[in-house]
């Protein structure tokens, strides 16, 4: 089943309880409990898949990559922008470059779309309050400080980082681990494995993440998370599923990429692809922190 029917079909499966609405889900139960009775321990078997799968990911190479400039357009799903318009951003968040310096943890993004310009600077934390990450967010130029603008936004740039890299973005941040059984992703037989990111997607002191990596390749075929650090998705859980994985400077990358929600209620929500990707230019957190990128930064990402 290809990527279109595929969501097709789930759109119909969801859209009957869409417009309930994301918004107050602090209180409803997830499929991806935050907490248990005690503080979650390691599990040695679960570090060592999700290390293998970040080193068939090409972990080696990915260590050696100071900067990645990635470019991605794609469609948003009927329905989201109504549930989520904060979050969706429509009419700003169509194509987008993005500049990710994992080192430090930074993610920018530079969206374009029917109502003009979005820029976000993201800076993740390592720690709790203040420390929990810096976000800034510009429309056509102008500072944003609107709060939910900020928060939404600082969890969409964290996600952006996690979306192409996925065990990557997660392996060398010395997480705990813990393993969740099989499941099935496009006819694959996965190895679940749930981690608890800390700090979370955004300015938020927690958020679980479930690997599904294939047994047979060892690459994470999906991804499924809280979305803790925004206000109106507090207690949803949504899923990335990727395709068409390609090794590109020693790295293998997803050229396709689907997300849906899945809790409380099944909605599709966004397919794209990437048109775009270089790496190690020298990019500096100054180069892309700002409303508007350097020179070195603001060169669109190399065509694929």
């Amino acid at each position: 089943m290809n990527l279109l029917s595929l969501s097709r079909r789930r759109f119909f499966v969801g859209a009957a309880g869409a417009l309930g609405s994301l918004a107050g889900l602090g209180g409803c139960s997830t499929p991806l409990p935050l907490g248990t009775s005690a503080a979650p321990s390691n599990q040695p078997e679960a570090q060592r898949l999700l290390l293998d799968s970040a080193e068939a990911h090409g972990l080696a190479a990915y260590r050696s990559l100071s900067d990645i400039s990635i470019s991605h357009t794609g469609e948003w799903r009927p329905l989201i922008d109504k549930v989520q318009p904060v979050v969706v951003d429509k009419t700003y968040r169509g194509s987008s470059q993005d500049r990710l310096l994992p080192k430090a943890g930074v993610v920018s993004q530079a969206y374009t779309g029917s109502a003009g310009r979005k820029q976000i600077a993201w800076q993740r934390g390592r720690g709790e309050g203040p420390a929990l990450g810096e976000v800034a967010v510009w429309y056509n130029d102008q500072p944003s400080t609107d709060p939910a603008v900020l928060t939404s936004s600082a969890v969409v740039a964290e996600c952006y980082g996690l979306f192409p890299l996925g065990p990557l973005w997660l392996a060398d941040r010395g997480l705990v681990a813990q393993l969740g059984g099989t499941e099935r992703v496009d006819g694959r037989v996965c190895e679940v494995v749930h981690v608890w990111m800390r700090p979370g997607l955004g300015r938020v002191a927690l958020d679980r993440v479930s690997l599904c990596i294939d047994r047979t390749t060892g690459l994470t075929r999906r991804l499924r998370f809280t979305l803790e650090g925004h206000p109106t998705t507090q207690g949803a859980v949504a899923e990335v599923d990727t395709f068409d994985h390609e090794r590109r400077f020693g790295v293998v990358w997803p050229m396709r990429l689907y997300e849906e929600v899945v809790h409380p209620l099944r909605l599709p929500a966004h397919d794209w692809h990437l048109t775009g990707l270089d790496v190690n230019r020298g990019l500096q957190p100054s180069d892309v922190l700002g409303p508007t990128w350097s020179a070195l930064a603001a060169r669109p990402a190399a065509p694929l």
